[in-house]
Parts: structure tokens; sequence; C-alpha cells
């Protein structure tokens, strides 16, 4: 008799402490349900192909944009010349970090010459490769107040094809060739892209 009240007790704690753990449980969902709410007097807004899948990493160079207009093709030609855009200006100034660092670690005889030269070597490439981005993202959408069509786009940009085709470019100017060193080059621009990754 004595065993059989002390299997109740024991099972009327266990039951106790199971419901107090589920009512635990359920306050910090709740809570965490309330902290997701947007204030007062704001509504989230999802973008279309947007979110962390269609940041820089250490591979590729990302960016998105969106275009709107009462004709589909000049908001999608828009939507295109917008994430370009963004695109470019995110290469360039990594680019810029990487002739930075690439030029101060050698030893070069006019580095300001050097700089310069590479950053216009930078232009021609990217001109080039821009042309030929992949798009990653594209959706058409129709605004049912105005009737316009707004396109959302994602685009990237391997950075080994842009390190290729920047060798290949370098490699052909005679003043940089000297004191070009590829490999000293692709470490460099390979430590950028990783500080691309850990944004």
């Amino acid at each position: 008799m004595k065993t059989l009240t002390i299997q109740r007790t024991a099972t009327v704690l266990m039951t106790a402490l199971m419901l107090s753990g589920a009512m635990t449980a359920c306050k910090s969902k709740k809570k965490a349900a309330e902290a997701a709410k947007p204030p007062s007097g704001e509504t989230e807004v999802k973008v279309l192909c947007s979110g962390p899948e269609y940041f820089t990493d250490n591979k590729f160079f990302r960016a998105n944009n969106l275009g709107e207009s009462m004709d589909q093709a000049t908001a999608k030609k828009k939507a295109m010349a917008n994430a370009r855009a963004d695109l470019a200006s995110s290469i360039q100034t990594t680019i810029k970090g990487v002739i930075d660092n690439y030029v101060n670690s050698r030893e070069m005889n006019n580095r300001e010459e050097v700089a310069e030269r590479f950053e216009g070597l930078t232009r021609e490439v990217l001109d080039q490769k821009l042309a030929g981005v992949k798009v990653i993202c594209e959706k058409m959408m129709r605004v049912d107040a105005t009737g316009n069509f707004k396109c959302y786009v994602a685009l990237e940009l391997s950075g080994q094809d842009l390190l290729g085709a920047y060798n290949e470019r370098l490699s052909k100017d005679e003043r940089l060739r000297i004191d070009y060193d590829y490999e000293k080059f692709k470490e460099t621009f390979d430590k950028e892209m990783e500080k691309l990754q850990n944004r």
C-alpha cells in the first residue's frame, strides 16, 4: 500500500513538472511571436528576389533590384539596369580593395601610376563581364492600384570568372605585366572575397 502511494505521488509530481514545462514553453513561443510583430502602424514588406540567398558571398557577386513601368518590357529593363549598377558598384569597391592591397604588398616603382592603370583595366573588364551576368531570380508583378508592371531581379557574377577576365586583361598590358604576379593577385582577391562572405 505504501509503495502504491509513493508511485501515485511520483506520478502526480512528474505530471505537474511536465505541465509546468509545457506552460513555460507556450509562454516562450507567445513572447517570441509578440517580439516578431512589427511595431504599431508598420507593416513588414516582403521583397521578391531578395534575402540571404541573394547576398554576395566568397564565390559570387550578387545584386538585386526592381523596376516599375506601365510597359512590361520597360519594367524589366529598369530592373536589370538598376541591378547591374548595384553589382558594378559592389565589384568596383571590392576590386579597389584588391588593387590597393596588392599594390601596397608589391615592390613597384610608381605605385600611383600602377594603381591608376589597374583601375582603368577594372572598368574595361567590368563593362565586358556585366554583359554576361546570370539572372538568378526574376519575378514580374502587376500593381493592382495602378496597373503598372513591377519587375524584381537578382543577378550574379562568378568571382572566379571575373578574376580570370581580369588576369587575361592584365597579362596583355605591357606596362603592368612586368610587375604583375597572378598568384599574389589571386591571393589578395580571394581574401577580399572572404571579407564579403563574413559581412
